[in-house]
Parts: structure tokens; C-alpha cells; sequence
């Protein structure tokens, strides 16, 4: 005979409830002693058997609240995270404009730019609510910066300063390249991806991080080059892999304080090879002649979606 056994826990004490009334099959039941360990479920013994409950205890995640600036009121609370979002890519674009007009190396400047307007961005996801409208509005920000660098390369509209620290010869027409490759991705990572997927985190932190360390690191310590792409340095290839890999799990932890994904060994492993083939491909002779803007996300997303 199958008993449903339930058990109640209390402040200080517990006892097992039997949703059955009769008093009869009550009496039957004498538990001498209830045995529990971390992995299977309680084993109530009894005088006459011992009954065992095989199925493992499934702990449930405890997901945290998002980091909501009014959660009483979705929609004004994702209105005001997107100005938010839009003021933190704002000023540190104007950051680095006044570093570019103050004479810091342009190609260095281009690099910062490059590196923490992207990894700025993905911080502020957790403003933002679940559900599509909340995707939509952050991808706004740098869907902003699309019309932007199409009006700014195509020389409808003139701003050197901003044109100086985004490309490498201070040609407005680069910017419909690399810069252009660069918030179209984050903005396409935003409306198919955003934060509950790993793929998004390794698709940007690739991108901004490890390409960006990659060109900071090789131009300073990278005497020695790859000997199938002399303009690729093996230090720059082995910055990027790390750069790449250490921000990966850094905003894996980030997105699991609340709760978008749940981070595991399989995961780190994960963005390991994806930092590994974003930086091989990177490496490539093609990647000179096509922007790796776009080779190191395509990259990311293709081997992404096969290791996630």
C-alpha cells in the first residue's frame, strides 16, 4: 500500500501530515526515526519497514528581483532606465571625445571607445524589466548610434572630434564600417539575445573586451608575430583570449546575482572556446580585409550556438 506523505516544517519543529483521516491507517504508521542527507529525500523508518523516498531534491533557484528603478510601475521604470542607459553611453562618449581633442593617441583612444561603451552598456541591462518591451528599449540606445554613425559617416552632419576618436585616419566614411558593425551587433543582441542568453554575453564581451585588449596589448608587447599574419602579434592574440574569456564570466556571475542565467562549469568552458575561435578567427588574414567588427561576432555567434 503507497502512502502520500507530506512534510510540514515549522519555526523549530517538524512532524509528518498524512492527508488521509482515518484514524486506523494512522495508528499503523509508528516512525521510529527520519534520516535525511544532501542529496536524496527523507527515509522514515518504521517497525515493521522502512520506506525510502529514491527522487532527489531539486533545489530551486532563487531568482533576484532585477534591479528595477521603479518596480511598482514597469513602464516609467523602463522609460527611466533607458534615459539612464542612454546618459552612461552618453558620457562616456563624451569622454573620450574630449581625450581625442586633448591629443591622446588616436588609435588608442579609438580602442577605449571600443572597449567600454559595450561592457558600460550590458551593466545597466538589469534596470531594465523582462519581456520584450524591455529588450526593445535598450536596444534603442544603441539603435540611436546606428542612424548616428550613418549620418556622421555619409558627412551629412560634421563632428571631427567624434569622427577622430571612432576611426583610424580621421575619415568620417570609416565610421560605416567598424563603428557601424559595432552598435548594429549590440543592438541585434539586444532585441534576439538579450541577458538571459549566454551567447549574448560572449558575443559582446568578445567583441569589446577581447578585440579590444587584443589591439591595446599587441601594439605594446607584440614584438613577436603570428607567422601566417604578420600584422597579428601572438601577445594581442593571447589578450584577446583572456579579455575575452575573464569578462564572459564575469557578467556570467553578474546576470546570475539575478537570476537571467544560471552559471555553471559547462558555461565558463563554453566561453572559453568561443574566446579561443573569436581569437583565431581574428587572427586570420581575413580579418584585415573584413572588419573584424564583424568577423568576431559572427564568430561568437556561431560557435556560441553550437557549445550553449
Amino acid at each position: 500500500m503507497a502512502a502520500n506523505l507530506q512534510f510540514l516544517f515549522h519555526s523549530g519543529s517538524f512532524g509528518p501530515s498524512f492527508p488521509f483521516s482515518s484514524p486506523t491507517l494512522i495508528s499503523r504508521f509508528r516512525p521510529v526515526s527520519v534520516s535525511f542527507n544532501s542529496i536524496f529525500a527523507p527515509i522514515f523508518r518504521f517497525d515493521a519497514f522502512t520506506l525510502r523516498f529514491g527522487t532527489k531534491i531539486r533545489r530551486e533557484r532563487c531568482r533576484v528581483a532585477a534591479a528595477m528603478l521603479l518596480p511598482d510601475n514597469p513602464v516609467v521604470s523602463d522609460i527611466c532606465a533607458t534615459a539612464v542607459s542612454g546618459g552612461v553611453a552618453l558620457s562616456l562618449l563624451r569622454l573620450w571625445t574630449e581625450t581625442a581633442k586633448r591629443g591622446l593617441d588616436q588609435k588608442l583612444n579609438r580602442k577605449l571607445v571600443h572597449t567600454s561603451i559595450g561592457l558600460a552598456f550590458m551593466l545597466c541591462w538589469p534596470m531594465f524589466s523582462s519581456g520584450h518591451r524591455g529588450a526593445l528599449l535598450a536596444s534603442l540606445i544603441p539603435g540611436v548610434n546606428i542612424i548616428r554613425m550613418l549620418v556622421l559617416g555619409l558627412g551629412i552632419l560634421k563632428d571631427e572630434a567624434t569622427v577622430k576618436s571612432m576611426s583610424r585616419n580621421g575619415d568620417c566614411r570609416e565610421l560605416l564600417k567598424g563603428p557601424l558593425y559595432y552598435v548594429a551587433t549590440i543592438t541585434l543582441v539586444c532585441i534576439f539575445y538579450w541577458r538571459t542568453s549566454p551567447i549574448s554575453i560572449a558575443l559582446i564581451c568578445n567583441l569589446c573586451a577581447g578585440d579590444g585588449l587584443a589591439d591595446i596589448v599587441g601594439r605594446r608587447f607584440g614584438s613577436r608575430k603570428i607567422s601566417y599574419n604578420k600584422n597579428k602579434s601572438l601577445a594581442g592574440s593571447v589578450a584577446m583570449v583572456s579579455a575575452g574569456f575573464l569578462a564572459s564570466v564575469g557578467y556570467m556571475y553578474y546576470f546570475s546575482s539575478f537570476g537571467y542565467v544560471e552559471g555553471s562549469n559547462r558555461m565558463v568552458l563554453g566561453f572559453l572556446v568561443v574566446s579561443i575561435a573569436s581569437a583565431l578567427v581574428e587572427s586570420l588574414p581575413i580579418s584585415t580585409e573584413i572588419d573584424d567588427n564583424l568577423t568576431v561576432p559572427l564568430t561568437s555567434l556561431l560557435v556560441g550556438s553550437l557549445v550553449f
